[in-house]
């Protein structure tokens, strides 16, 4: 396969979220990330995370709701997390966690096992295993 022009070494994203608590929880606790960093506004509350798993990189931000309470969030979005660990096992931490999946692990339509999750503003987390 030929190089592309950019050769990029990492890549994350950033969700604006509805509610930051409820969306520490989902990628934490429910999906196994860690909290690298917290950002804090004047009044000392918690505003946004910077948040990791291996290379990957979430960035959560408290939504502000300047473009309005109601918008639609992640619509055709979906995010692929490749791992070497057990997927049953992931599924399992996020079931005790209180997210809901999405199916039960199971080979994806391109060949490896995976499941995904839905998180709170709607973006699609796919799991799978690296094949």
């Amino acid at each position: 396969m030929p190089a592309s022009p950019l050769q990029v070494k990492n890549f994350s994203v950033s969700i604006s979220a509805t509610d930051l608590t409820r969306s520490r929880h989902f990628y934490t606790e429910g999906l196994g990330f860690a909290v690298d960093q917290e950002m804090k506004g004047d009044d000392g509350v918690v505003q946004g995370v910077l948040l990791s798993a291996g290379t990957a990189m979430v960035g959560l931000s408290q939504d502000n709701f300047a473009k309005g309470r109601d918008r639609v969030k992640a619509v055709g979005m979906s995010v692929y997390l490749e791992t070497d660990q057990d997927i049953p096992a992931a599924a399992a931490r996020a079931r005790a966690a209180g997210l809901q999946l999405d199916g039960e692990p199971a080979p994806l339509p391109w060949g490896p096992l995976g499941f995904s999750v839905t998180d709170p503003d709607g973006l699609r987390v796919y799991i799978c295993d690296v094949s």
